[in-house]
């Protein structure tokens, strides 16, 4: 069985050898790379990939069928993609929940700490009154010398 060079086999199909390799790197030809770097392609696999017998298409013919059915790259692409977008979902929804338990927890303190500067308020109320000068007259403090003599 002999194998084509990409040359011969853009030849015998009437295609660029650029073609041939976009072919051969999407996947949609098969091709043996040999040890000089160059492609072996084989001529059934050839006439698979290009029949022969088929109308020219045009350009837009060969990109229809890549949008309607991705190559085995673009799906894996688009399943770690899917599965990176859903893992990225769950921590926004965790961070979401986090973030109004430290909300509710915020507004309780904030409640707790209200209540708690409106008692003391009330208190310092309460007491004033009572330790004010005015209400105990004879509770003025007494100088040195009038403490010393007394």
């Amino acid at each position: 069985m002999s194998f084509l060079t990409l040359s011969q086999a853009a030849k015998a199909i009437s295609k660029s050898k650029s073609t041939l390799n976009r072919a051969i790197k999407s996947g949609r030809l098969s091709a043996v790379r040999n040890e000089d770097g160059t492609f072996s392609i084989d001529p059934s696999e050839l006439a698979r990939a290009f029949p022969q017998n088929a109308p020219e298409r045009a350009p837009m013919a060969h990109h229809e069928p890549d949008l309607e059915r991705p190559g085995t790259e673009d799906s894996s692409k688009i399943a770690m993609l899917e599965q990176l977008l859903a893992r990225e979902r769950e921590a926004l929804a965790r961070e979401r929940e986090v973030s109004t338990d430290l909300k509710e927890d915020r507004d309780r303190w904030r409640a707790q700490a209200t209540g708690l500067l409106s008692d003391l308020r009330t208190a310092q109320e309460k007491a004033a009154p009572a330790a004010s000068p005015e209400a105990l007259p004879g509770s003025q403090p007494k100088g040195f010398w009038k403490r010393l003599f007394s």
